[in-house]
C-alpha cells in the first residue's frame, strides 16, 4: 500500500522539517530563505566561480527525480494509482494552503515544490482520462 503515497511527500516533508524546526539555525525573523541558501558545499567551475549548493537547492534536486518516478506511476493503470491521484491532490491542497498562508512557505523553493505536486496531480488525472477513453474506444468496437 506504500505505493500509493506520492513520492512528491519526501521533498514537502525535508522543506517542512528544516523550515518549522529551524534545524539549520536560522533567524526566524529573517524568514526562511537565509536558511534555505546556506551553502551545504560548492564546487569549482570551468568558469573559476564557486557554485554554492544550498539546502533548498537539494531539496529541489530531489523533489525532481521524485516528479519524474511519479510521471512514471502515473502511466499505471492499477487501482493503487487512484489512490495515487487522491494523495496527490490532497497534498497539493496542504501545499497551496501554507504557501498562501504561513511566512516562513512563501518562498521560491516551496512554490516550486508546490508546482512539482501540481504537475504530478494533472499528469495523473490527464493519463487516467485518456487511458479512460481508450479503454471505452474499444469496447465499443
Amino acid at each position: 500500500m506504500w505505493i500509493a503515497v506520492p513520492l512528491l511527500v519526501v521533498p514537502w516533508l525535508l522543506y517542512n522539517v528544516v523550515v518549522l524546526t529551524g534545524l539549520l539555525g536560522g533567524d526566524p525573523s529573517l524568514g526562511a530563505d537565509p536558511s534555505l541558501r546556506q551553502a551545504v558545499f560548492s564546487l569549482p567551475m570551468t568558469s573559476g566561480v564557486r557554485w554554492n549548493v544550498g539546502v533548498g537547492d537539494m531539496i529541489l534536486f530531489l523533489g525532481l527525480i521524485f516528479l519524474f518516478f511519479e510521471l512514471l506511476k502515473s502511466t499505471s493503470s492499477q487501482k493503487v494509482a487512484i489512490v495515487n491521484h487522491a494523495l496527490s491532490m490532497i497534498l497539493f491542497v496542504v501545499c497551496l494552503v501554507q504557501f498562501l498562508l504561513i511566512p516562513t512557505f512563501a518562498t521560491s523553493t516551496f512554490f516550486l515544490i508546490t508546482v512539482m505536486v501540481m504537475l504530478d496531480v494533472l499528469a495523473g488525472f490527464i493519463v487516467t482520462i485518456i487511458a479512460a477513453r481508450k479503454d471505452l474506444d474499444f469496447s465499443g468496437a
